[in-house]
């Protein structure tokens, strides 16, 4: 689920329209809107701070962004794709066991890996050769 979903659902189940939420939350209305159609992000640690007050959550769970890109990774490049990023997500989370990172450096690095990531598995997809490309990839 997306952050944007997260907040919506939140939201709905708090019973509070995007208006409450943005006056309890001391936001504006416009804002919450660009949150929950996933068209912005809280840059601010402060801002993500009033979000999960007003909806009664932590930060961890509002940004645990794990499981959608596993589910990404699966529905761009299949199976094999899903090992990968779970493989990937879990030597992140021996990465951070170690206790040495606080959560707003956590979530930064897991953003920068998982671009990477991305970039990467794009960037091999031009080197493939065609005979072994998928048919929607060409």
């Amino acid at each position: 689920m997306l952050f944007g979903d997260k907040i919506k659902e939140l939201r709905t189940s708090a019973g509070m329209s995007q208006q409450e939420l943005a006056n309890k939350a001391g936001l504006s209305l416009r804002s919450i809107q660009n949150y929950e159609s996933n068209q912005r992000y809280p840059k601010d640690v402060a801002i993500l701070n009033k979000l999960c007050k007003a909806l009664n959550t932590t930060i961890e769970e509002l940004m645990k962004e794990e499981d959608n890109f596993i589910q990404e990774a699966s529905e761009k490049y299949g199976t094999r794709g899903k090992k990968d990023a779970q493989k990937l997500v879990d030597e992140l989370g021996g990465l951070f066991a170690g206790g040495e990172l606080n959560e707003e450096d956590k979530d930064k690095v897991f953003r920068a890996i998982t671009e990477m990531y991305w970039r990467a598995k794009d960037n091999n997809k031009k080197y493939t050769p065609k005979k072994y490309r998928k048919e929607s990839d060409e």
